[in-house]
């Protein structure tokens, strides 16, 4: 079975935990921040989980993680 090729740049964006989950940062982080509130950036700056319905698409990006 030939290895398979991962995504470099999904395997950049996620991070898998210790306990098996994958972890990913929030969109709408980086630029125009002067529009959002400073609740909603702060929000932002906290990481999260890949939700479960698209964990099997991360999983085929990066094979690996």
């Amino acid at each position: 079975m030939p290895k398979i090729k991962t995504n470099r740049s999904a395997a950049k964006r996620f991070r898998r935990t210790a306990t098996g989950k994958i972890k990913r940062s929030h969109a709408f982080a980086k630029h125009i921040l002067t529009k959002k509130s400073r609740r909603r950036k702060r929000r932002l700056k906290a990481a999260t989980y890949v939700d479960k319905t698209n964990l099997n698409k991360i999983k085929r990006l990066v094979p690996y993680i």
